[in-house]
């Protein structure tokens, strides 16, 4: 490592690419060069090269005012990534039926470490921070629950030491709730946000699973909480789900 960067900053080229790529998809603007170097813990000579490599393969972009942006490489890489595309294939139409169902929002999502990435959503008007491509910390959302409880031990053990951040007063923050929480899942095979991701917004999940019979994704029906009779469409989401993981199975997926 040279001496210009800290002590604690990336080590290995791919670590270095990764903690660039990482704080430009994290940040809600384009970055400078200087920024870049703060948030990663690299020296700006090394950010700078590194930036000028990517942009050759449009991997980065500057916009007109110089500043850094993900570039539309990385959107034609994700788009041949085999098992979202595989999945929401499947889960598409039974998404759209439990949209036409419910007339609430509809969210497919998978596990990616210790948190929610979601790869589908049929949109439903609602004030949310969720995207396809977006994150969120598992233990916040009906859909990381339910993946959570179906995962490894070692899995929810990584969630816990990676924190248990509040995003509302009603985000469950301790390892004991939460353990309790995964439980209570497994034994109904849903999941139920009660305002625990965003205020005024509940959800319901229910698991799907590959052929494997492992933990694949989550599905949830999401809404205003005066609007979701959560018990009535943990039903349907439940059916959904299951008729997913079905395909999935017949599929050989």
């Amino acid at each position: 490592m040279r001496s210009g960067e800290r002590n604690e900053g990336p080590i290995s080229v791919i670590q270095r690419v990764t903690a660039v790529l990482t704080a430009l998809e994290s940040a809600p603007r384009p970055l400078g060069i200087s920024e870049l170097a703060e948030r990663t813990g690299l020296a700006k000579g090394t950010v700078h090269r590194l930036v000028g490599q990517l942009e050759e393969e449009r991997i980065v972009q500057r916009t007109e005012d110089s500043r850094l942006a993900l570039g539309v490489r990385l959107f034609e890489l994700g788009s041949q990534v085999a098992l979202p595309r595989t999945l929401t294939d499947v889960a598409r139409p039974l998404m759209d039926d439990l949209h036409r169902a419910t007339d609430r929002q509809i969210h497919l999502a998978t596990l990616d470490g210790v948190d929610v990435v979601y790869i589908a959503i049929v949109h439903g008007g609602l004030p949310l921070s969720s995207t396809i491509g977006g994150r969120l910390p598992a233990h916040a959302t009906g859909v990381g629950k339910t993946m959570l409880a179906y995962s490894p031990r070692s899995v929810v053990d990584a969630r816990v030491q990676a924190g248990l951040p509040a995003m509302t007063p009603r985000t469950i923050i301790t390892p004991g709730g939460l353990a309790r929480d995964l439980q209570s899942i497994r034994s109904v095979g849903t999941s139920y946000d009660h305002e625990e991701s965003h205020v005024g917004i509940s959800c319901v999940a229910a698991p799907v699973f590959g052929a494997d019979k492992r933990i694949r994704a989550a599905v949830s029906v999401t809404g205003h909480t005066p609007r979701m009779d959560l018990e009535r469409l943990g039903v349907a989401v439940r059916t959904a789900a299951f008729t997913i993981s079905r395909l999935l199975r017949d599929a050989g997926l």
